[in-house]
């Protein structure tokens, strides 16, 4: 999986970018098929920071999770706490969608 950060009006730290790996380096676990994710905290010149986390998936599937507040840490936190939400959402529909439980299928009959 590749994973890219990138700052705008921001300079990342390691400190940062090795938080923000170790957040987006658990995506996959809620949905498999993940192979891109990428982070960007934008800094403005009023002190509240930004972070936009893009996770690409199989099949031109696209998923994102915004937050804005004064710390980078949490905002990154939150960001992919919405991801984490989204991917299980997506995932929980496609199994929905596969099968069919055993009460439907016995009327179907």
């Amino acid at each position: 999986m590749l994973i890219t950060i990138s700052g705008k009006h921001v300079e990342i730290t390691e400190s940062i970018k090795k938080h923000a790996e170790e957040k987006a380096s658990k995506l996959p676990k809620y949905y498999n098929s993940i192979n891109q994710v990428e982070v960007i905290i934008d800094g403005s010149q009023s002190g509240s920071t930004s972070v936009e986390i893009i996770a690409r998936a199989e099949r031109s599937k696209v998923f994102i999770g915004t937050e804005t507040g004064e710390d980078a840490y949490r905002c990154i936190d939150m960001a992919v706490h919405k991801l984490e939400r989204q991917l299980r959402r997506a995932k929980s529909k496609e199994r929905d969608n596969k099968h069919i439980s055993g009460t439907e299928f016995s009327e179907l009959t």
